[in-house]
């Protein structure tokens, strides 16, 4: 176990220095100046050299890497250039918006994708599984842009259920920031669902054809027994992997949906620095979100001994 976590470690500390390399490469490797965006028109060349130097834009990009990641291993993703505060206080402020909306749209696209996958392995060839699979391959055809736009037609402007965009005001109440966000968290999980639909289908389909799973029906098992106890038991593994994969891709890549509902959340920040060339807060960004999918990858792993306990470290 031990050994194991430190070479887990170890492959985390890979990975992020090599994100951390891409991320800083590829931020400067995009056209436009930051300080000639700041200033605006009418700054003066000399304008631009000064504020260059404040902000160490006029070093080499190495030393600027270097001077970069000395202060991310303090724990400090730099300071905004157009914001004016620290990158990691800037992702806070935006960071419960995503994170509740990431934690919705999970929950649903798991309470669809599972059960449908099920049934649809269950009555494999039958109406069920062709409705279910064709709900699948639809959910992976439409972009997540016009499903918001349609659930924001129906149920914001035509039926006024819920907000059309926004977060709620500043001093609103939990209940009704979650009540903003059941739009959006619909979006996402409804077309995530698909993915999940599709891994849990395929995955009941191998063990239930697995021997044990026949033998317990010859048991005379209840059907119901035999799917849950013995067949989605076991086929938990890659329906956990996939799970966990999507939560790292809402938490990433929740920054269509956001927009199209005018959310505060990190992808919203995330754009607007991009339209910026606001080199600190998208490097600190990037890199909190690679994180994030490299420790939900290792949580997985953990998962995996829960709901297996054949799987060995």
């Amino acid at each position: 176990m031990r050994r194991h976590f430190l070479s887990r470690l170890l492959g985390l500390l890979a990975v992020m220095s090599i994100v951390a390399v891409f991320v800083f490469v590829l931020t400067r490797a995009a056209p436009g100046d930051p300080v000639a965006v700041l200033l605006g028109d009418q700054a003066t060349a000399e304008d631009i050299a000064r504020v260059r130097v404040q902000y160490g834009l006029d070093k080499p990009l190495p030393v600027q890497f270097v001077y970069w990641l000395r202060e991310v291993l303090q724990g400090n993703l730099g300071q905004s250039i157009f914001l004016q505060r620290p990158v990691t206080q800037a992702l806070m402020e935006r960071a419960e918006p995503t994170a509740l909306l990431a934690l919705m749209a999970v929950l649903i696209a798991t309470a669809i994708g599972v059960p449908c996958g099920v049934v649809s392995a269950v009555y494999r060839g039958r109406l069920a599984d062709h409705v279910f699979t064709g709900i699948a391959m639809l959910g992976a055809s439409i972009p997540s842009f016009w499903m918001g736009l349609v659930l924001m037609q129906v149920f914001a402007v035509g039926l006024g259920w819920f907000p059309v965009s926004g977060y709620g005001a500043p001093d609103a109440g939990l209940a009704e920031r979650l009540h903003a966000l059941v739009l959006p968290a619909c979006v996402l999980g409804l077309l995530n669902s698909a993915l999940v639909i599709r891994f849990t289908r395929a995955a009941m389909l191998e063990v239930l054809e697995e021997d044990y799973v026949r033998t317990a029906r010859s048991k005379g098992l209840p059907e119901r027994s035999v799917v849950l106890k013995h067949a989605l038991r076991n086929a938990l593994v890659p329906i956990v992997t996939v799970i966990g994969l999507t939560v790292a891709l809402m938490i990433g890549g929740a920054v269509v949906t956001e927009t199209v509902f005018g959310l505060p959340g990190v992808g919203s920040l995330v754009v607007n620095a991009v339209l910026r060339r606001d080199y600190p807060v998208i490097q600190g960004a990037l890199l909190v979100v690679a994180a994030i999918y490299v420790l939900i990858n290792l949580l997985v792993d953990l998962l995996y001994l829960l709901v297996d306990p054949r799987v060995k470290l």
